[in-house]
């Protein structure tokens, strides 16, 4: 296996770095607080007959003091504003594209038909350069849920998620329990893109570390092949700076928080690439919900880890007083920006930062405790494989042996569905990278990780480890084309994607 080089520490390589920001913002569309008491936000229509406006345009960012980067955002920010819908109660959204690339926008997480999705592959239309598309739909399902272009970017490190093309949605369900003070978006993001050879993120916080011994033969050996050919490793993203609702830590507003306070943290990976953790000295998170879906047994632990696209939302209990950094675990990450300062009231100082206790991340926690998920309908196996640096020097990503291709070409579908009927997709990683597995349009259960069955946890994106094997269940609900891939850019962009539709 490759030495455990973390990803996240920048490189130097051959890439070019990020380039391109966004723009002048509606003044329809309120650049909501990210720290907000329960509450509906809803524009008032114009006369196109609108809701919310979005422009996607390129404008500077300034991440820290007297640090300005250009980024592709919503309406001239980052993240893009947080929108608050209503579960069932429809929205028009104008969708204003004033850069000379065409644009998809992507409503992650919700059920809503291929012709909104935002996706060329599912047939969505593109928003055309310096043109305009309205949509309409209806929210749902309640809870967290986000906005991100769905662009590829391949080589291009200014395209694609690696700009500023992130905003948080909140979908409020018809009751909202509010066991909490106030709830608080935060949107974790890397910024300013650069090549590398190789280097895993090491895995060892995830459970069950053991790989599967036969996916770990098939993939080392794969990999001993193409090195014995003079092959290197395939081309990797690392990043020069990091932020927290696009500000370094140290040089944005911090969380001002009251002593007794129960806040809710609703916080996103909005990373092209990396996984993230999270961590607060002093206190503990009890996660409520993992991709906006309440969990069946809400578990306190002193860390989050969150994949590339995942949410979480967790309760922390301000029960100990101080300045504190809530940061990320890799110290070199941290300093370069990917923090975040909390401050209880009447307290001053340093921000200080506490290594916590270690923690092995597994969606099971949360599960519930004795229970079977029922049978599925049919069974789709899958195995997902890498041909090393295959790809003009890039990893080239195969599932079932197959790499959806970086041109126009359409290809052929691969799963086909009947409506009404439960599937479950049999997921087998014979690589030794980590896939943020994406499934569009629909929501999924976790039916069994690493051959142990497992029930309750509902998701649209599941972290599969090297080596290792899952299997999640979702029911055909929603008709029309419905892409899979992984939510890792790099990989997706190099074939990791494929299609379902139903017959």
């Amino acid at each position: 296996m490759n030495p455990p080089i973390s990803r996240r520490r920048f490189l130097t390589g051959t890439g070019a770095l990020a380039g391109v920001g966004i723009a002048v913002g509606s003044p329809r569309l309120p650049n909501f607080a990210f720290s907000v008491r329960v509450g509906f936000n809803r524009q008032s229509r114009d006369q196109t007959g609108a809701d919310y406006t979005l422009h996607i345009k390129n404008s500077p960012i300034e991440i820290a003091s007297k640090r300005i980067i250009s980024a592709t955002t919503y309406n001239g920010q980052f993240p893009g504003p947080l929108l608050r819908f209503k579960e069932g109660r429809q929205v028009t959204v104008d969708i204003y594209n004033d850069t000379d690339t065409p644009e998809q926008l992507h409503w992650h997480g919700q059920k809503v038909s291929a012709e909104v999705d935002g996706a060329a592959e599912e047939g969505t239309p593109f928003i055309p350069a310096h043109g305009k598309r309205q949509i309409a739909f209806t929210p749902s399902p309640a809870g967290f849920r986000f906005y991100h272009t769905h662009n590829r970017a391949g080589a291009n490190l200014a395209a694609g998620q690696y700009g500023g093309e992130v905003g948080p949605v909140y979908i409020e369900a018809a009751q909202e329990p509010g066991r909490y003070d106030r709830e608080i978006f935060l949107v974790l993001k890397e910024f300013e893109p650069g090549f590398s050879r190789g280097g895993d993120m090491p895995q060892d916080f995830l459970s069950p570390a053991e790989p599967n011994k036969k996916l770990n033969e098939i993939g080392e050996a794969s990999m001993k092949a193409s090195l014995a050919k003079g092959m290197p490793h395939g081309y990797e993203v690392g990043y020069r700076s990091f932020t927290i609702n696009g500000r370094m830590l140290g040089h944005g507003e911090p969380i001002r928080v009251k002593q007794g306070e129960r806040i809710l943290f609703h916080v996103l990976n909005g990373s092209a690439t990396e996984i993230r953790s999270l961590a607060l000295p002093g206190h503990s998170f009890q996660v409520v919900a993992l991709d906006g879906n309440p969990v069946p047994n809400p578990t306190t632990v002193p860390v989050l880890w969150i994949g590339t696209a995942e949410r979480v939302s967790a309760i922390v209990h301000m029960t100990h007083p101080g300045i504190w950094i809530l940061g990320d675990l890799a110290d070199d990450d941290r300093r370069h920006g990917m923090g975040i300062v909390v401050e209880y009231a009447g307290r001053g100082g340093k921000a200080q930062w506490i290594t916590p206790p270690p923690l092995k991340w597994s969606y099971t926690r949360f599960a519930k405790s004795v229970a079977m998920a029922p049978s599925a309908d049919e069974i789709f196996e899958m195995t997902f494989a890498k041909d090393n640096a295959a790809e003009e020097g890039f990893n080239r990503w195969t599932i079932n042996g197959v790499a959806y291709p970086m041109t126009s070409e359409v290809l052929p579908v691969a799963f086909h569905l009947k409506q009404g009927k439960r599937y479950r997709l049999r997921m087998r990683n014979a690589s030794d990278d980590i896939h943020p597995i994406h499934l569009h349009r629909h929501s999924f259960e976790l039916t069994s990780l690493a051959g142990k069955p497992t029930a309750g946890i509902i998701k649209d994106v599941l972290m599969l480890g090297g080596y290792q094997e899952a299997e999640v269940d979702f029911v055909a609900d929603n008709p029309g084309l419905t892409l899979f891939h992984c939510h890792q850019q790099l990989h997706m962009d190099f074939g990791f994607m494929t299609l379902f539709d139903y017959v």
